[in-house]
Parts: structure tokens; C-alpha cells; sequence
């Protein structure tokens, strides 16, 4: 089978009929073989019920006993796909299913990762939008690669690479940060192309200030195991320049050397210490991990 597409649905009785009705529809004009995998993750809303309704034979659907998360019902998805190319889209009907062929052309040029990257026009609020481009600025400083929307839920991927990194999705909403930058600190190729989304029906169920911190600590974690260097040093310089500045201001006030000098000092080194050690562990990690050649 070419291709998989994943749609991970949770209390979207508003939106998950006409949004999938969409998404059979034009995939009905591919040429290969294809499936729609719709994994219903322990919604309570009555999306059950419209999902039975449903009969169409590239169409499965898997159900949770309760909820998961998005990232959950994402790589139960995965898991049970069997394309050579997976296509995730969120079953919220902000996305146009047009755009599924968009980034299977990419795919199929040989990109490992393809993310819809959404205009600002397509943002969904103010805030959101600021936090969006926070978060893209620290992602693109982590991974040393422009970054234009990490937390896109549209996004496609060769399969046998993308079940490499699977185990590192967390279950909650943060699943696309942790994939961009899996792909690009693991050395794969990964590609953006622009789109347009709607407003959605009801109420989004991303929680700006909960679901930040969980983007933030996510790109700490990832960062962690493959780049390590790129939060250890700057912390190591920054800790080694108040430290200098200290023993400065001490220096011309009172003329001696202080305690908390010292302490700077070592805190610095200890870090850097710590963050080169890391970096070495973080290559292990790679030799278990075969980078494809474009």
C-alpha cells in the first residue's frame, strides 16, 4: 500500500462528518492503493456513533476504551498503518483535504518529513499566534534549521522512518514538536510547504498556557538527547560571565576574592562538563539510527 492517512479524533461531533466525508472524497481519485485510518480516541460526544455510520472499504476505524491524547491516537495510527507514506491531519476540519496531495508530491521527491506550514492568516488567535513564533524561533535555534510551524497537526512522513522515533511522541498534543525536531537532529530531510486552514467548529482543545509549557519542556527534552551542547554551553558561558562580573564587582567595592565567586566558576565548569558528556552519549544514539540518502 502507498499511503496511509491518519486522522486522530476526540469529541468532534461538529466537525469529524462533513470533514471526513471531504477526506474520502478526494482521495477517491488516487490511482494506488490507499487507507484512511480514523482512530476515535475514547470520545464521549456522540463521534462514535457518526463514525459507525460510515462505510467505505479504504476507511478503518480504531477505537480507545478511554482517552489517550492526540500524540496517543497519532501513533496507534502509525502502528497500525500499512503505506509507504503516512499523512497525519487532525480530524478537527480545520485542514483542506487538498492538501494531503501536496505533501505526498514531496514525499514522493524524497523528503522524509513534509509539514504543512500554516500562513498568519490561519493562526487562530493573537496569542496563539505569538506563542506559535516563539516557538519557532527556540525550535529553529535548537535544531540550526528554519523552522516555520512546529506545531502543525498537518504532516507527513515515510513510514519506516518516521516509526524510528515513535517511541519518543508524547501522548498529549506536543507529538508534531517532537517529530520536526526528531527528524531534523537525527539528520533526515524534512520540508515545509504553505497552506491555509479554516476556523473549526467548537472549542479547540489546546490550552495556551498548559500546552506551552508542555512545547517548551518538550524542546528542552529533545534537545537533550540530540543537541545537547546547544543548552548546555550557553548555560555554561552565561553562568562563567556572572561569575566574571561578580569577582569585578566585589573586586572594586571591597578588594577581596568571594565564596560565591568560586562557586560561579565551578558551576560552570561542571556544566560544560556535563554537556560534553552528553554530547557523547547523544552520538550513541545515532549509530542505532540509519539515515536514508535522498
Amino acid at each position: 500500500m502507498k499511503l496511509s492517512v491518519v486522522i486522530p479524533v476526540y469529541n468532534e461531533k461538529e466537525n469529524i462528518e462533513n470533514f471526513l466525508a471531504e477526506v474520502i472524497e478526494f482521495c477517491k481519485g488516487f490511482s494506488f492503493p490507499y487507507e484512511i485510518v480514523v482512530v476515535n480516541d475514547g470520545s464521549s460526544d456522540g463521534t462514535t456513533e457518526i463514525l459507525s455510520n460510515f462505510k467505505n472499504e479504504a476507511l478503518r476505524v480504531i477505537h480507545h476504551k478511554h482517552n489517550i491524547g492526540n500524540g496517543g491516537a497519532v501513533k496507534t495510527g502509525i502502528r497500525n498503518s500499512k503505506g509507504d507514506y503516512v499523512i497525519m491531519i487532525d480530524g478537527d476540519g480545520q485542514h483542506y483535504p487538498e492538501d494531503i496531495g501536496r505533501i505526498l508530491e514531496k514525499l514522493e521527491e524524497g523528503y522524509h518529513l513534509v509539514v504543512g506550514a500554516r500562513d498568519k492568516s490561519s493562526q487562530a488567535s493573537f496569542f496563539r499566534a505569538v506563542g506559535n513564533t516563539i516557538y519557532n524561533k527556540l525550535a529553529s535555534y535548537v535544531a540550526d534549521f528554519e523552522i516555520r510551524d512546529l506545531t502543525s497537526g498537518l504532516r507527513g512522513a515515510n513510514r519506516k522512518v518516521i516509526l524510528k522515533f515513535l517511541y519518543l511522541f508524547p501522548n498529549g498534543f506536543s507529538y508534531p514538536s517532537t517529530s520536526t525536531l526528531a527528524f531534523l537532529k537525527a539528520g533526515y530531510s524534512v520540508c515545509y510547504i504553505p497552506i491555509k486552514t479554516r476556523k473549526r467548529k467548537g472549542k479547540s482543545k489546546i490550552k495556551l498556557v498548559r500546552d506551552g509549557l508542555k512545547f517548551f519542556n518538550i524542546i528542552a527534552k529533545i534537545t537533550t538527547l540530540f543537541s545537547p551542547m546547544r543548552i548546555f554551553f550557553p548555560v555554561s558561558v552565561m553562568l562563567f560571565l556572572s561569575a566574571i562580573a561578580h569577582f569585578l564587582y566585589r573586586f572594586f567595592i571591597s578588594g577581596r576574592y568571594t565564596l560565591f565567586t568560586g562557586i560561579l566558576l565551578l558551576a560552570s565548569i561542571f556544566t560544560l562538563l556535563m554537556g560534553l558528556i552528553s554530547e557523547q552519549i547523544s552520538t550513541l544514539y545515532y549509530k542505532d539510527i540509519d539515515v536514508e540518502k535522498d
